[in-house]
């Protein structure tokens, strides 16, 4: 019984390091699915943000503090810690970024909005902004 209660306590130190954290505030995450996903015509790509993209909407790489372009035009409007109960602030900081050109140099470039709209992630394919961000 004993090595039982051992190796269950192994395997459940196994599973805990194997769990990647949440990154993203929940509430700031909610409103973005309200917003862009939960009405979405794709829903190959609503089921694919919600479950494999989720807080890399947003972050980018292994560390909380880094976000892809359409996390950093966001983090300039929100604060994490005073706005995460502010749904109203939430819903027009996604707007106002989801109006900007996701080209800052290029105004025929297509808008946040318009990318989330055809099925593209605002901050690049999943497979980039899972890379650590260069500095």
């Amino acid at each position: 019984m004993r090595k039982f209660g051992i190796m269950f306590f192994a395997a459940v130190l196994v599973a805990c390091g194997l769990t990647h954290p949440a990154m993203a505030i929940k509430q700031f995450s909610d409103q973005f699915k309200e917003l862009y996903i939960k009405h979405h015509p794709n829903k190959e790509f609503a089921e694919y943000v919600t479950k494999k993209v989720r807080c890399f909407v947003c972050h980018q790489g292994k560390k909380k503090k880094n976000h892809n372009p359409y996390g950093q035009h966001l983090t300039e409007l929100l604060d994490r810690k005073k706005d995460k109960k502010n749904k109203e602030k939430i819903i027009a900081a996604l707007k106002q970024v989801g109006a900007m050109h996701s080209d800052p140099n290029d105004e025929k470039s297509p808008t946040y909005a318009e990318l989330i709209a055809a099925g593209k992630l605002p901050g690049g394919p999943l497979e980039e902004v899972k890379k650590e961000p260069v500095k």
